[in-house]
């Protein structure tokens, strides 16, 4: 198979997909930073609130219209609603081509949530460039897992779950100088349906709930993106 890795502007051959390659985590900071180390101490979890009657909005990605494939982030990023992790300026390109994944310890105030995730691609002058997102629907957690001691809706202790997000593939290189960041929020309107935050039927429900998200990144919670990181790469 042939492929058009983005950022190089070359075409390369694989006999499979994906070509050989390691799955490298970088870890969400408690400072909005993005590391290859995970956080050694605990720390404060990461808030936003989420409000279906102003849904998150998105731009670009796979959709099949006229506003697909990458577009400036910088308005999206700078909402309240949205979180952002970012890597220090890379000292070497970073190629990556695979499966990409998030791993998230969230904390919701309701149990019916989205988690939408986005990497992007920052150059030194600060323009953030979509390259592959994802979204998973979060269900009511089973009340035999539920802890009571919790305070909020969970399948973990003090309500904390685990939102695995599987992102769209890439075939991308990250300029030495630029940065790598992670979106986080709770909805990509219109291009996926916001979520109600009831668990109603999307077309008869009509009461919207808003939601206070929480998401933990320290040693205990270690939030985190994977990247298909391959040979030669830094």
């Amino acid at each position: 198979m042939r492929l058009f890795v983005t950022g190089a502007e070359r075409w390369i051959e694989s006999p499979t997909w994906p070509p050989a390659h390691q799955p490298s985590p970088w870890y969400l900071q408690p400072d909005g930073r993005l590391s290859r180390t995970a956080a050694a101490v605990a720390g404060v979890p990461s808030r936003y609130r989420y409000d279906p009657a102003d849904p998150t909005p998105t731009v670009g990605g796979t959709v099949v219209s006229v506003s697909a494939g990458p577009k400036d982030n910088r308005a999206i990023e700078a909402r309240a609603d949205v979180l952002t992790f970012t890597t220090e300026p890379l000292a070497a390109d970073v190629e990556a081509i695979g499966p990409v994944r998030v791993r998230l310890y969230a904390r919701s105030s309701i149990p019916h949530v989205d988690y939408f995730a986005r990497v992007c691609e920052v150059n030194p002058r600060g323009r953030s460039v979509n390259v592959c997102d994802g979204i998973v629907r979060m269900q009511a957690p089973s009340a035999a897992l539920h802890d009571p001691r919790g305070d909020g809706p969970g399948d973990g202790p003090g309500g904390v779950r685990v939102a695995d997000i599987v992102l769209w593939p890439l075939a991308h290189r990250f300029r030495r100088g630029h940065r790598i960041r992670l979106q986080i929020s709770s909805g990509a309107h219109p291009r996926f349906g916001r979520n109600p935050g009831t668990g109603e039927p999307l077309a008869t429900g009509r009461s919207l709930h808003p939601s206070e998200h929480e998401i933990f990144h320290d040693h205990d919670h270690p939030s985190a993106v994977w990247l298909p990181i391959t040979s030669g790469a830094s």
